[in-house]
C-alpha cells in the first residue's frame, strides 16, 4: 500500500520459506512482485496464535481506548488478525478493512460475515487510497508503514480522511527484532516519526510494552 502497491508476500524461496516457518506478518502489503493468491493457505500463517504472543493485540485495543462508537480503518488488514478483533471494541461503530489484493479483501469479507461481526466492511484499498468511504476516528497500520512508498504524500491524503481529533497509529519492526521482514527493509521509529511530521502529524504517545515492534500514536498537528 502506498503509495500502495498490491498486497504481496516476499519475494524470493527463502523467504517464504521463512514465513511458513515462523509466521510473523499478518497484514503486510508487501513491496515484491509475488503475488498473494490463496489466501485461506496464509491465513495459516497469518493468524497463527503464536503470534499473540508476542503482537498482544488485546493490549494494543486497550491503548488505543476506543469509543464504543468509533469509526476505524484497519489499512493492509490482511487476513483480518486486527480487524476481527477490533469489531467487539467498537459494537455501534465501524472497522473498514482495507487491503490491497482483490482476493484478500473477499476473504475477509466472507470471514467476517462467518463470524457476525457485521461492523466489519472490508474494502479494496489502492496505492493512492485506503478506499474510505466516510472519515475515520483511528487509522491503524500494523506491519504495514514500511511497505509504503511515498509515505509523506499518502499520509498527507490519509490526514484528510481522518474525523477531527483523528489519530494515526503506527506499529512496524524494530531493526534488532528478532521476527519480521529482511533488516533492509525496515525502518527505524526515528525515520517515521520525521516522515509523519512531514505529512502533518505529531506524536501524541510511544507505548513501549511490544517486545519486536515500536508502537507510535499520531494526531493531526494543529
Amino acid at each position: 500500500m502506498g503509495s500502495m502497491p498490491r498486497s504481496l508476500l516476499l519475494c524470493s524461496a527463502a523467504g517464504v520459506a521463512w514465513l511458513l516457518a515462523a509466521p510473523l506478518l499478518a497484514q503486510t502489503p508487501a513491496t515484491r512482485h509475488h503475488s498473494f493468491a490463496d489466501a485461506p493457505r496464509w491465513a495459516k500463517a497469518f493468524d497463527d496464535p503464536a503470534r499473540d504472543a508476542w503482537q498482544k493485540p488485546h493490549e494494543v485495543i486497550l491503548t488505543l481506548m476506543l469509543a464504543l462508537d468509533a469509526i476505524v480503518a484497519d489499512i493492509g488488514a490482511g487476513t483480518g488478525y486486527f480487524a476481527l478483533r477490533l469489531a467487539p471494541a467498537v459494537p455501534r461503530g465501524r472497522v473498514y478493512a482495507a487491503d490491497s489484493e482483490p482476493e484478500m479483501v473477499a476473504y475477509l469479507d466472507g470471514r467476517a460475515k462467518q463470524a457476525g461481526a457485521q461492523n466489519v466492511i472490508a474494502v479494496r484499498a489502492t496505492r493512492d487510497s485506503a478506499g474510505l468511504t466516510e472519515k475515520v476516528d483511528l487509522a491503524l497500520l500494523v506491519n504495514v508503514y514500511h511497505h509504503i512508498e511515498d509515505r509523506v504524500a499518502y499520509f498527507g491524503r490519509l490526514r484528510a480522511q481522518l474525523k477531527a481529533g483523528g489519530r494515526v497509529a503506527i506499529i512496524d519492526f524494530h531493526a534488532r527484532s528478532p521476527v519480521g521482514p529482511p533488516p533492509r527493509e525496515r525502518l527505524s521509529a526515528a525515520q517515521v516519526r520525521d516522515e509523519m511530521r512531514a505529512a502533518g502529524f505529531r506524536v501524541i504517545e510511544e507505548p513501549g510494552f511490544l517486545p519486536h515492534q515500536y508502537f507510535l500514536i499520531f494526531d493531526a498537528a494543529s
